[in-house]
């Protein structure tokens, strides 16, 4: 038998693999990380925002039941209490220089009329730097209070 040479090519490696285009979980990385950083954002300000009107609330209801305060007392706190969560649902800059009208409109500005500038909410711009206020009805500005926290909206 006659042997031949048979004509075979030499080996040949295949190309390089290159890094452009890259692989699809690259791509899949690159939409997921920003989208998960974004959403755990928003859930951090949701979930504190939250907490804030949570503990508003339980406040309110102590300031409301606290037999051991008198009604100037339960002013000064009603307006702490209110400041604090205003700033901490708004940005800082908007909310802490507020006073006198300006912060009775920002206070009006999520409820329906103008109970704070017009109604029993007006005792909060200047009344408890007095000694003694004449026309304080804690009971209605704790209820408009309460109306005032049940409206803010979690942004």
């Amino acid at each position: 038998m006659p042997t031949q040479a048979l004509e075979l090519r030499d080996i040949h490696l295949p190309d390089t693999i290159g890094s452009w285009p890259p692989a699809l979980g690259w791509w899949l990385l690159v939409l997921l990380i920003p989208a998960s950083c974004f959403l755990l954002y928003w859930l951090y300000k949701r979930i504190t925002r939250k907490t804030a009107l949570k503990t508003a609330k339980k406040q309110l209801k102590i300031i409301q039941q606290n037999t051991d305060s008198n009604d100037m007392q339960k002013l000064i706190a009603l307006s702490a209490l209110l400041r604090r969560v205003a700033m901490s649902l708004s940005p800082r800059q908007e909310t802490a220089s507020l006073t006198g009208t300006a912060w009775l409109n920002y206070l009006n500005s999520t409820v329906k009329e103008t109970p704070f500038t017009s109604g029993v909410g007006k005792v909060l711009a200047t009344s408890h730097y007095q000694k003694q206020v004449t026309e304080l009805n804690i009971t209605e500005l704790i209820s408009l209070c309460s109306q005032w926290l049940n409206a803010q909206k979690i942004k």
